[in-house]
């Protein structure tokens, strides 16, 4: 006699690295979408819509299935000069995957979770760092950013103002 399973027990479950390919997913379907960095050529891009809050894009490598990028807004952390919030992300065109490889949000992540993390905590990171990731693609569609407000800057000129803006703080 076989026993019935609960409603929860005929529910799948994912495991944590499933999970985050998903959220993978769902960043390449939200990136491609709203910039289309595929198209792009390396260089530096900013979308502006505005609200005084310009996006940076910095497309950092094109290769044949792969495109490195970096987004973040044109502020910078008063104590290290550097952007943010920003993410790196690796776009795997074949796989259809977006990848945040790094986020800065206050910390960088060996400040968060150290050198040689536990690969648990490793995913963890990653999860919480790519769902930032889907979040702030989620709010700069709603803002109205993408690509027909995306313009490729001179990077000289972006560098003079970013440390000019450093020296200022």
């Amino acid at each position: 006699m076989s026993q019935a399973l609960s409603r929860i027990d005929r529910i799948p479950r994912l495991s944590r690295l499933s999970w985050l390919m998903g959220l993978y997913a769902e960043n390449y379907g939200h990136l491609v979408r709203l910039f289309a960095p595929q198209e792009l050529q390396a260089g530096t891009y900013s979308s502006r819509i505005g609200d005084g809050l310009d996006l940076r894009l910095d497309v950092i490598e094109c290769h044949r299935y792969t495109v490195e990028l970096r987004m973040t807004y044109d502020l910078c952390d008063p104590v290290t000069g550097e952007p943010d919030p920003s993410a790196y992300v690796r776009l795997y065109g074949d796989a259809r995957q977006a990848e945040a490889t790094h986020c800065y949000v206050g910390r960088r992540w060996q400040d968060v979770v150290g050198m040689y993390p536990p690969a648990d905590e490793l995913i963890s990171h990653r999860m919480r760092m790519n769902t930032f990731l889907g979040k702030w693609l989620e709010y700069l569609a709603e803002r109205g950013h993408g690509v027909a407000t995306l313009r490729r800057i001179d990077t000289d000129a972006a560098v003079v103002r970013r440390r000019s803006s450093a020296l200022e703080h």
